[in-house]
Order: C-alpha cells, then sequence, then structure tokens
C-alpha cells in the first residue's frame, strides 16, 4: 500500500532540517496544526499526516479490525518513519497521539529523536484504588460513548467547547465540532472507544527517548495530575505546563505551543 497516500503525508519546511512530525488526536485532522506549520517550517522538516479515517486519508483502508486498538495506528506511525527514511524524527503528539507515540518509541527507539507528548492521557479514567486521576469515571465514559453512539452529531456539537476549552472564543470549539462532523461516525465511534478505553498507564515507562510531557495550565480532558503522572512515569524527561488552557493548545496558543516544541527540539542536536 502506498503509504503516503494512506496517511495523507505531508512534508514541508526546511529542507535537510531536523524532522518534527505531528500526530493529531482523536476527531481531528493535521488541518489543526496549520497554525503551528509555518512557525516550525523555518527551521525544521515538518512531517504532516492523517490517522487513517480521518482528513484526507485514504478511508478505504480503514477496518474496524486493524483499528480497534491502538495497534494499527502504531504501525502506520512507523510505516510512515520508514517510507520517509529522513532518520529519528521529533514525533509530536496531541493526546491520544501522545499514547501512540511512546508505544512506537518503546518498539522502535531507533527511530525517533525525542518525543513531545502534548496534553497526553495514558488512561481517561480515574482509577480510586491507586489514587490515579485520569478525568473521567467510568460512568463518565459509558455515558459519553453512549450518547456518542444514540446521536453523534449532537454528541459533536456538545463535546466540542467542552474539550476545546476558551468559551471566550466560541469559534474554536466550533471549529473542532467541525472537524468531528467531518469524520465518518462509525469510525469515529471506534476511534472513541480506543480513545477513552485504553488503559497505557504501564507503557509510558518502556519510552526510553528523551521526552518533553507538554501540558496546559486548564485543561477539562488531561487535568494537571495527568502530566505529573506521566513525568514520573518517564525518568529523565521534562515537564513544562503552557500558560494554553483547554486541549488543544496547537489551536489556542499556537506561538507558545510552537515554541514549546522548537526549543525542546533543537535542543536535541
Amino acid at each position: 500500500m502506498d503509504v503516503r497516500n494512506r496517511n495523507h503525508v505531508v512534508v514541508t519546511g526546511r529542507t535537510n532540517g531536523p524532522v518534527i512530525m505531528l500526530a493529531h488526536g482523536f476527531g481531528c485532522d493535521q488541518n489543526l496544526w496549520r497554525l503551528v506549520v509555518p512557525l516550525l517550517e523555518r527551521d525544521f522538516t515538518v512531517v504532516r499526516f492523517d490517522h487513517v479515517g480521518a482528513g484526507r486519508s485514504d478511508l478505504s483502508a480503514w477496518t474496524a479490525e486493524r483499528y480497534s486498538s491502538l495497534d494499527g495506528y502504531v504501525e502506520d506511525i512507523l510505516d510512515i518513519c520508514r517510507e520517509l527514511a529522513m532518520g529519528p524524527v521529533v514525533f509530536v503528539g496531541h493526546s491520544v497521539s501522545a499514547t501512540m507515540g511512546v508505544l512506537a518509541a518503546a518498539r522502535e527507539p531507533d527511530a525517533f529523536a525525542g518525543l513531545v507528548l502534548l496534553a497526553p492521557s495514558p488512561c481517561f479514567v480515574d482509577d480510586p484504588e491507586t489514587g490515579y486521576r485520569g478525568g473521567f469515571s467510568a460512568a463518565d465514559i459509558d455515558e459519553l460513548l453512549e450518547s456518542m453512539e444514540a446521536n453523534y452529531l449532537g454528541w459533536s456539537g456538545a463535546m466540542a467547547p467542552i474539550i476545546m476549552g476558551n468559551p471566550e472564543r466560541p469559534e474554536l470549539g466550533e471549529e473542532l465540532a467541525n472537524s468531528f462532523c467531518r469524520t465518518d461516525p462509525e469510525i469515529a465511534r471506534v476511534f472513541a472507544r480506543v480513545t477513552f478505553l485504553s488503559d497505557n498507564r504501564d507503557d509510558f515507562a518502556k519510552a526510553t527517548v528523551p521526552t518533553l510531557v507538554a501540558q496546559c495550565f486548564r485543561d477539562a480532558i488531561a487535568p494537571p495530575e495527568v502530566g505529573a503522572f506521566v513525568h514520573a512515569q518517564m525518568p529523565g524527561s521534562t515537564l513544562v505546563t503552557l500558560n494554553a488552557t483547554g486541549h488543544c493548545p496547537q489551536l489556542a496558543a499556537p506561538e507558545e505551543t510552537a515554541a514549546a516544541i522548537a526549543a525542546f527540539a533543537g535542543g536535541l542536536r
């Protein structure tokens, strides 16, 4: 299969510069990086792609069997790295894609110069037995998924502003809702279950490449405790708290987000 077409891979920026690969989260596509990309292209080669089932990816490549776990997405990421053959990349994973990056780096560490985990969450469900706070109770997640099954478009309109935050900038929530609505509901439901029901807390210690954990100051989806947990799980990682609010700082605070990515990636040279 043509990997570049399958994932609608786009490469821009400085020729022969250090490579930054940007991976979007649930319900989004590479367009959500559009404000960050111009700020990175001056110094880096920037790779964007769409997860299969999102954006301009090859929808015929999507199967529930392959993408009913994070493994299918992880294999796609590694396929892209092999296809581009640009050497080790700095992988920037937003939300659930942060977990994909961790799993990929644990599997093939030589493919990665570093990881930037942007608003990561290895598990969205609270675990009262261990004291882990993921942001949602198990009942919350069940209700969320049931609501999505019953009325995907209604769910999209209700959840997008919560995920985005920044109520004083309603256009951001509207953009995210529109992104959700462009996704095939069947694909979105499968990806939602993968996103919100996966528990990869133990896997974060397995990635040993340099890592930046970038959390938002206020995030209803991934509270500060999650960033602290991820940082503690990954020896040698660096934790920064962005002044941004909401779960999508690449849209809400692109300059600050790009600066954090660039500072980390530039320091790996």
